[in-house]
């Protein structure tokens, strides 16, 4: 019996990111059937909860999975699958962040992306949504050898759908600049691995550090010279790495 993974995106994105990655995993992985959903507000996914936050998202997805699934969450979906894992742990048989982390924004203790950086996006998409997605799409490339590829393939996986919805995007990044699951990503019962880019410029790699000694269960991946969207710049040793923490 094939075991089950559904793998959730990350923000301004939708399911069709997956797309270029999907055909490999299915060759390589037989023994897993993946499947990708769209986050609330993403996608074809219209069924905006009320309010918009990380737990009626979670709970929206959490309702769609069966139990002991395998959860991937990229970025932003890295959130929503430790959430889910932590309050609906019957669902949850493993997780797996790509190129996430319980807490993006820096903190004095912490790593990850400058609020400022935060800030200034949540203003400028209430001038230009789609002028600030590109904006994010170039940080997530950041670094890459191919990132001109990278940022062309993101963009075809957005244009392949509804564009986003504005509550969603200005929700989305206040989960990036405010939530703080660090609690919830030590204390999970499942167990939890993660695949990370050395040159990524919104998750660094020291918050890959920072994570192993919060969870001692945690197994990690360290792809060299990825940066934010391994499984688009690095579809091979993305694949491999997944399959050995699987």
């Amino acid at each position: 019996m094939q075991k089950q993974c559904v793998l959730l995106h990350g923000w301004g994105m939708n399911s069709n990111v997956w797309q270029q990655v999907l055909p490999q995993l299915h060759h390589d992985i037989p023994q897993v059937n993946f499947k990708a959903l769209d986050l609330a507000g993403f996608g074809d996914n219209k069924a905006l909860p009320s309010p918009y936050s990380l737990e009626t998202i979670a709970a929206q997805i959490a309702q769609q999975l069966a139990p002991k699934t395998i959860l991937m969450g990229w970025s932003l979906g890295g959130l929503v699958a430790i959430y889910i894992a932590k309050h609906w742990p019957e669902k949850v048989a493993k997780v797996v962040l790509v190129a996430s982390t319980p807490l993006f924004s820096e903190q004095h203790d912490w790593p990850g992306i400058k609020v400022k950086v935060l800030e200034n996006f949540t203003e400028q998409l209430q001038q230009n949504s789609t002028r600030t997605i590109e904006r994010f799409l170039s940080i997530q490339a950041l670094g890459s050898e191919s990132a001109k590829d990278d940022i062309k393939a993101l963009k075809i996986a957005l244009a392949q759908s509804n564009p986003a919805d504005e509550i969603a995007l200005k929700q989305g990044l206040a989960m990036l600049l405010n939530d703080d699951l660090r609690e919830d990503f030590a204390s999970l019962t499942q167990p939890v691995a993660g695949i990370f880019g050395r040159l990524d410029a919104l998750v660094p790699i020291k918050a890959e550090q920072q994570m192993r000694a919060l969870n001692s269960h945690f197994s990690t991946v360290v792809i060299e010279k990825a940066s934010h969207a391994p499984f688009i710049s690095h579809k091979a040793e993305f694949t491999s790495a997944l399959e050995t923490l699987l």
